[in-house]
């Protein structure tokens, strides 16, 4: 009896269409065959009996595919799923399985994306530590060895204390480089973009690097420019840029040159930064602008590096709709570069 109830229950969406289907059709037929009073009632109650088991059908069919639905949907939330393909649902919902099928995958890409950001905010805040901790350290080394007498000391207390410095510079351009990536990232970085003239802008960061380029013995090289040549961009954001790389193709290169030079292509020019330093692998090429990665990570903390400056060079460039370009081969140097539009 439960059953039947359900069954009825489930077709109450049907009852005023086969209500009104019923009340027109007795009428009309009664009016075709001229039935007496009492063979009305009967016609009438056999019309009802039809439209309760009509009803019950229809009510049996609905709650079957809500049955099913429910399944599906409590199957979905237990994660019971690993394939949409694994959703089936009768040929009568179709449309339904369509739907449940882009939801589940939405949900399902949702998740994936979830737990990656998890991993990476993980292992963001591991490497965040690690790299606070390591300046840390030796400073606190240094100090504690200057105040245990070596501070008396005049063989030794100079270089402790300009270890400590270089240490504390190191932990300046870290947090310098963690607050910068982080306002890309959350998306508060303000661009300023504006037609500037590019042979001017490159020359004075040239001039400016030369001095690090000569005291290593390297020969800082600038290539011919256009005078007139204007490019669009925001000039603070792409001197972060071009310090990042120069810095690196100095540090990087034992002996050869550095080169900085621009080529026109069609509408855009193209910003070369070029080197003969130690170059790097193609396994390396393909991870070098995530944050913390070093392709050499003693070298890389020898000469101050902070894991975070190709990463926030890529982030700059990609606000400009450009990308930022490598090529390189180890023992032969590396090339990065980048477009403007002119």
């Amino acid at each position: 009896m439960n059953k039947i109830r359900t069954n009825i229950s489930s077709a109450r969406v049907y009852f005023k269409d086969v209500f009104y289907f019923t009340v027109i059709s007795v009428l009309l037929i009664s009016l075709a065959f001229q039935f007496s009073f009492q063979e009305l009632v009967i016609f009438t109650l056999l019309f009802v009996l039809l439209d309760l088991y009509l009803l019950y059908r229809l009510g049996f069919s609905k709650h079957n595919e809500m049955e099913q639905i429910k399944t599906i949907i409590n199957s979905i939330r237990k994660n019971e799923f690993s394939s949409p393909d694994e959703i089936k649902l009768g040929k009568k919902l179709v449309e339904i399985e369509g739907d449940i099928k882009a939801m589940f995958l939405r949900t399902h890409n949702d998740i994936i994306n979830l737990k990656k950001l998890e991993q990476v905010r993980t292992e963001f805040l591991g490497n965040v530590s690690h790299e606070l901790r390591t300046p840390i350290f030796a400073i606190q080394g240094y100090l504690e060895t200057l105040l245990n007498g070596a501070i008396d000391d005049d063989r030794v207390n100079r270089g402790f204390i300009e270890k400590a410095a270089h240490h504390t510079e190191n932990l300046n351009n870290l947090l310098n480089d963690l607050i910068d990536i982080s306002m890309i990232e959350s998306g508060q970085m303000r661009m300023s973009f504006r037609y500037f003239n590019i042979r001017e802008y490159l020359e004075i960061l040239v001039q400016e690097f030369r001095p690090f380029a000569e005291e290593k013995g390297l020969e800082l090289k600038f290539g011919a420019i256009k005078a007139n040549l204007q490019v669009f961009g925001d000039k603070k954001k792409l001197r972060q840029v071009m310090v990042n790389l120069l810095s690196n193709a100095i540090k990087y290169t034992e002996k050869g040159y550095v080169e900085v030079k621009v080529e026109e292509e069609g509408k855009s020019a193209k910003i070369i930064v070029k080197d003969t330093g130690f170059g790097i692998s193609e396994e390396d090429q393909l991870r070098i602008f995530e944050r913390f990665y070093r392709v050499d990570k003693d070298r890389s903390r020898a000469v101050g590096g902070t894991g975070l400056g190709l990463a926030i060079v890529k982030h700059i460039i990609d606000a400009h709709e450009s990308k930022i370009m490598v090529k390189s081969k180890p023992g032969e140097g590396s090339e990065f570069s980048f477009s403007l539009k002119k």
